[in-house]
C-alpha cells in the first residue's frame, strides 16, 4: 500500500513552482543537458526549455547556464540559484510532509488507502 503523500506548488508573485520544475532541475543537474534531461522525464526539448525560461524569469537569475551545441555538444547545468531553488523546495516539501504526516495518515486510513 502506497503512504499518503502531499504535492507542494508554492506561487510566488513573480510565478509558480511546482515538483515538475524542481524535477527537471534534477534532471539537468543528473544529465548535463536540458534535452537529456527533457527525454529522461519524457517531455519534449521545447517543453524543458520553456520550463527552464520561465524559471529563470520567476528568479531574476538563470536557474540554469546552457551551453550551445556544436561539434563536441552542448551541456547545462545549474547555477548557484538554480541550486539554491532546488534546496529550498525540497526543504519547504519535506517540512510540509512532516507536518502533515498525522493528518495524511489520519485521512488515509478514512478512506481506505
Amino acid at each position: 500500500m502506497k503512504e499518503a503523500a502531499l504535492s507542494l506548488r508554492i506561487d510566488l508573485p513573480q510565478g509558480r513552482i511546482g515538483p515538475g520544475k524542481i524535477r527537471l532541475l534534477e534532471a539537468i543537474d543528473r544529465e548535463g543537458s536540458i534535452s537529456a534531461a527533457g527525454r529522461a522525464l519524457g517531455m519534449s526539448y521545447k517543453r524543458a526549455w520553456d520550463l527552464v525560461d520561465a524559471l529563470n524569469r520567476l528568479l531574476g537569475t538563470p536557474a540554469v547556464q546552457a551551453n550551445p551545441g556544436g561539434r563536441r555538444g552542448g551541456g547545462a547545468v545549474l547555477t548557484e540559484a538554480g541550486r539554491s531553488l532546488v534546496a529550498d523546495y525540497r526543504a519547504i516539501e519535506r517540512a510540509a510532509q512532516r507536518a502533515a504526516e498525522p493528518r495524511l495518515a489520519a485521512l488515509a486510513k478514512r478512506t481506505g488507502g
